[in-house]
């Protein structure tokens, strides 16, 4: 198994990115193909002593620009460093790519490239969120600003596979986020899917607000990507403005920096629970392969967590259980749509 890595996204270019892949290569023995240009590939690879690793290079001859239009690197860049490794994983070269680049158009990418799954309207990005218990899975964060009600069946039910197989969550419980726990709270988007996801086979639990992202009551939050965008955004400015105030507080005198050293050891295991680069990225639900977009910011551990969970996806046949439930709820709803 190979996971193609875009060496030439994000906002460090090869530096960070190939050095999270060799890192990868050597801590969990994952086989990388890199992807870019060659000779600054090589430079890295040189630098961090990778040559004996199990790694390769593919060149490729341009790069996606971070603020470039999807579209533009469709037409334009057909030997970007983002449409090769996508290629490698349609042509069966690799198992998974992993992105620090253009989200937008890694996901424009994915979709012509390497095609969407069997019964997915559209793929949806999922953010793995701490909770209080483990994680939260949240998506739509951003693929998809106006989504249908059976869109967002089809997100629950990818949210759903993905909590179970590689968070290890039994029968996830799956919450629609909506202004209000009652069921008919919201708007009309989410009054339908309400009906819809109620209908189905997942655990569902109603309607939840967006405290409940993390306060461990449900594992899968379900919402359109314009809402899912805006509260993921607000969570990492909250938890980085939350850091910096304490960090402030706590080194304002010498009583308090007493106090931070004695309880350095907590604030380490605090740092681990809420730490995003443990996961490294966000999955790209419903595209016929496997891809992490990673973070434009992402460094080193980012990158080699990317291509450890980019692998276990691919290992633990998620896609195939994706098609499977979703066969499963068509099924079920032409069924009862027969009873009724």
């Amino acid at each position: 198994m190979k996971i193609a890595v875009d060496a030439m996204g994000g906002d460090y270019g090869p530096a960070v990115v190939v050095e999270g892949a060799v890192a990868a290569a050597r801590e969990f023995g994952a086989s990388v193909i890199l992807v870019g240009d060659r000779a600054a590939i090589e430079r890295e690879v040189t630098r961090l002593t990778a040559e004996s690793l199990a790694i390769e290079i593919r060149h490729a001859s341009q790069v996606v620009g971070m603020g470039e239009s999807p579209s533009q690197a469709l037409r334009r860049k057909r030997d970007s460093s983002l449409r090769v490794a996508a290629q490698l994983v349609k042509d069966g070269e690799a198992s998974a790519f992993v992105s620090a680049g253009n989200t937008g158009a890694a996901m424009a990418i994915a979709m012509f490239v390497i095609g969407v799954l069997a019964g997915v309207d559209r793929p949806a990005i999922a953010a793995v969120l701490p909770n209080r218990r483990r994680f939260t899975v949240l998506l739509d964060v951003g693929a998809n600003v106006d989504p249908k009600p059976w869109h967002l069946l089809q997100f629950a039910v990818m949210g759903h596979v993905y909590a179970r197989d590689i968070l290890g969550c039994d029968n996830p419980r799956v919450g629609l986020l909506s202004v209000g726990e009652e069921e008919g709270k919201g708007n009309e988007l989410t009054k339908e899917a309400y009906d819809q996801l109620k209908d189905s086979s997942l655990n569902f639990v109603g309607n939840v607000e967006g405290r409940d992202i993390y306060n461990g009551r449900c594992d899968v939050v379900v919402t359109d990507g314009f809402t899912g965008n805006v509260a993921l955004k607000i969570s990492e400015s909250l938890a980085e403005t939350l850091g910096d105030m304490i960090k402030e507080e706590l080194t304002r005198d010498v009583r308090s920096k007493l106090g931070a050293t004695l309880a350095l050891p907590a604030f380490a295991r605090f740092k681990r629970r809420v730490d995003y680069t443990e996961l490294g990225g966000a999955p790209l639900l419903g595209i016929d392969g496997a891809a992490i977009i990673c973070h434009g910011a992402s460094p080193v551990k980012a990158i080699k967590n990317a291509v450890r969970v980019a692998g276990e996806w691919a290992t633990a046949g998620v896609n195939e259980h994706i098609r499977a439930a979703l066969e499963a709820e068509v099924e079920r709803g032409g069924r009862e749509g027969g009873r009724e």
